[in-house]
């Protein structure tokens, strides 16, 4: 019963993330391309959109390209987009689960924003959001993300004091957000630094003191943050090494909880004829990677290549 319950939450959120892809994104988003990005099989996208047109209401059409709705509905005195209202609710969520964010103005907050949906989509929203965990603690997170995120929709300069892990002061720069996201127990900021006339990844917990300036930018229509990211595993792109094939044996426990997770673009995890889990991946391995690795102990061996085994194995001996 309760794993037919997470298949559902699952399913819902996803069809939610269909919903803001195709909204983003039209005529981009055939249903292979659905059907690769969630790792289902085509006719599972097909049962998805179905739902989304008969059980939500929405005129999804496609001639050839990719699929684009018909008319999206109009939310109410707002600034937002449909999709970007998704977004920043499922953000708004999210947050409240990170340590830093937990207050009743945020809470309030989106209270409101739900209310703006149309009422056939509240439902499917409430099922998704509902599942997202809401405690958090400190307050100076809470300030810099509420921050951000204005600046990111009112597309507004930031002027920061941002502390790097080696300054003390800190060094103030102005900044364009173009991407917001949780990382591990924190927040982190992709945007185009004036100082370094480059664009940054910038975390949350290290910016000293912000201003939103009245200077508005233009994001590159462009910047896709995957491509950003690269084949790198996690954030830590300057600390990849060169991209090469890693391949992990896991053991049957291990192996199912790692399945049921989308870690890295390039997966391919399989099971074997013995229950073991075979996962493949093309990556840039990063520290990030091999304290992912260790965390499994005896159960993951590394199949290749033969430096990363050779670095677990050393990191296991200190350990024990």
């Amino acid at each position: 019963m309760r794993e037919e319950r997470d298949n559902q939450i699952r399913r819902t959120a996803r069809i939610l993330e269909i919903i803001q892809q195709i909204a983003s994104a039209p005529r981009y988003w055939t249903r292979r391309r659905l059907a690769e990005y969630h790792q289902i099989s085509e006719r599972m996208i097909q049962k998805d959109l179905e739902l989304i047109r008969l059980r939500l209401g929405l005129t999804i059409k496609t001639e050839g390209d990719g699929y684009y709705f018909l008319r999206l509905p109009q939310l109410p005195a707002t600034l937002f987009s449909f999709s970007e209202a998704i977004a920043l609710l499922s953000a708004a969520r999210a947050a409240q689960a990170m340590p830093g964010v937990n207050s009743t103005e945020l809470a309030v907050a989106i209270t409101r924003l739900e209310s703006i949906f149309p009422q056939e989509i509240r439902p499917i929203l409430k099922e998704t959001l509902d599942h997202l965990p809401r405690s958090a603690v400190k307050t100076h997170r809470q300030t810099m993300l509420t921050l951000f995120y204005r600046a990111y929709f009112e597309q507004k300069q930031i002027l920061m004091t941002y502390q790097t892990q080696t300054e003390s002061d800190g060094k103030q720069r102005v900044v364009e957000p173009y991407f917001i996201l949780p990382y591990g127990r924190s927040w982190h900021v992709v945007a185009y630094d004036h100082l370094r006339q480059d664009v940054l990844q910038f975390k949350l917990d290290r910016v000293l003191e912000a201003e939103l300036l009245d200077t508005h930018y233009q994001r590159p229509q462009n910047f896709d943050i995957d491509e950003y990211l690269g084949d790198t595993w996690g954030l830590m792109r300057g600390a990849a090494g060169e991209t090469e094939a890693v391949e992990l044996l896991f053991d049957e426990t291990a192996g199912r909880w790692v399945s049921e997770e989308h870690w890295h673009k390039s997966q391919v995890i399989e099971q074997n004829d013995d229950g073991s889990f075979r996962a493949r991946f093309w990556v840039g391995v990063t520290p990030e990677m091999v304290s992912w690795i260790l965390y499994y102990g005896a159960r993951v061996r590394v199949i290749e290549p033969e430096w990363l085994r050779g670095k677990v194995m050393e990191e296991h001996r200190k350990a024990g």
